[in-house]
């Protein structure tokens, strides 16, 4: 049961994957602004739902991975990780705030940063 419900996770997980980069060109590992790409919000997609989708797909994969190994341990590892996620996702919105035009507007209209009706 577990492991079908890690592996239903992890699946989840790579479609929010690739509607995250159907939706945003600007998806990249480093946090920036591409100004030489007229960089700005993106507000359709997964982004409609929540800011960082790439984000709550990432606490899919956390979860579900081990669910799906069957790995307690790294079930229990999980947290520590979504922890550092959250943190990762208000710095980037710090920045984001600071540097990208709109996107205290879009941030102030789309509350959810990762998970809707949560946070």
């Amino acid at each position: 049961m577990a492991e079908g419900v890690g592996a239903l996770a992890v699946a989840l997980c790579f479609c929010l994957a690739f509607l995250t980069f159907r939706a945003n060109t600007y998806a990249a590992a480093a946090v920036r602004v591409q100004a030489e790409r007229e960089h700005r919000v993106v507000t359709d997609g997964p982004y409609a739902v929540v800011r960082h989708p790439m984000y709550a797909g990432a606490i899919l994969y956390f979860l579900g991975t081990p669910l799906l190994l069957g790995s307690w341990y790294g079930l229990a590892f999980a947290p520590v990780f979504i922890v550092l996620l959250a943190m990762r996702a208000v710095m980037e919105e710090r920045m984001l705030t600071r540097a990208l035009d709109g996107y205290p507007a879009y941030a102030a209209r789309v509350r959810y940063r990762l998970v809707p009706y949560i946070w």
